[in-house]
């Protein structure tokens, strides 16, 4: 029996101080570039998932960098081919995102299930390659919340947009 995602999910974008932005191109639509995105589990909480899916995704530990819930959710259409995935009658997905800052580009190690290659990137040509609205949306974010360098939001902040 098929296990079905839950239509709430996670996005993390892994930044440079520098603004270089980590992307890896999905192994199943080869041309897909993204950052790391994953649905949550059963009783994880969305900063558990997103640590969860940045080990899965790259082989890094996100406990050991600065990971900031930037308090800002994308309600969007599930794509057609990928519905099936999700519970029937399931067409749209909630995703949190997050900034995951590292020091300096570094080598991952890809799940090659789900992804095919890495690169870094400058903020804008990141911006430009990947697939998604909303990840080009929080990646065109970072130039602004590095210069105000809006800290990670308190544990018991409510939801809302930046």
């Amino acid at each position: 029996m098929m296990r079905y995602k839950q239509p709430v999910s996670v996005l993390v974008v892994i930044y440079t101080p520098k603004l270089e932005v980590l992307l890896m191109e999905r192994a199943d639509h080869p041309g897909y570039w993204q950052s790391v995105t994953g649905s949550c589990e059963q009783g994880e909480t969305l900063a558990e998932t997103a640590l969860r899916e940045v080990r899965e995704e790259t082989g890094l530990d996100a406990r050991q960098y600065p990971l900031s819930d930037w308090q800002s959710q994308n309600v969007y259409e599930i794509y057609p081919h990928w519905r099936y995935r999700y519970p029937p009658d399931i067409t749209h997905n909630t995703e949190h995102v997050f900034g995951l800052q590292l020091p300096q580009p570094v080598d991952i190690q890809l799940e090659p299930r789900e992804h095919l290659n890495f690169q870094w990137l400058a903020w804008q040509g990141a911006a430009e390659k990947v697939f998604s609205p909303s990840n080009r949306a929080a990646i065109l974010e970072l130039p602004l919340r590095a210069e105000k360098q809006i800290p990670p939001s308190p544990p018991f902040a409510k939801g809302g947009t930046v």
